[in-house]
């Protein structure tokens, strides 16, 4: 799917479950990882997550562009268009838009640096960052921590 394909999309979905044109821009971002699209309240334009333009995504797609285009009306019409709004959450459920991006698989996993013990029941946790033994003890029975090892 291209920049003009994805425009068209978006108009189309607007004025069917909306009943609103869309008079802004739609654009693809290569960038994005963790989310499916985003909503700029600045010149109102919407950028979708070019992973999710595969054939394989179309139905994640839709409603990701519905989840957006939620934000777009309701922020054109003044009304509560955050995530934490009664006017968002109902119009987003009334069209049937997606309320999260679902994972396919973009997300960089982290790797686990330090592994700490407990000095009494010997639990493991693996950490990316330091973590201050003085400070923080085990979450299980409340004993000190210590540094079991450098993973690398």
């Amino acid at each position: 799917m291209n920049q003009q394909q994805l425009q068209e999309l978006v108009e189309q979905i607007s004025l069917k479950y909306f009943g609103r044109p869309f008079l802004h821009q739609a654009k693809i971002n290569k960038r994005m990882r963790t989310t499916g699209g985003r909503y700029f309240l600045s010149d109102h334009h919407i950028d979708i997550n070019a992973h999710f333009l595969e054939d394989k995504y179309r139905s994640e797609l839709v409603g990701i562009i519905k989840h957006e285009l939620t934000h777009y009306h309701l922020h054109l019409l003044k009304r509560g268009y955050q995530h934490r709004n009664r006017d968002f959450k109902q119009l987003l459920a009334k069209v049937g838009g997606s309320r999260y991006a679902p994972d396919i698989g973009l997300r960089r996993i982290q790797k686990k640096n330090y592994l700490y013990e407990c000095v009494n029941c010997h639990h493991h946790y693996a950490r990316v960052r330091k973590v201050n033994t003085r400070k923080y003890r085990c979450g299980i029975c409340g004993g000190k921590l210590r540094l079991n090892r450098l993973m690398n």
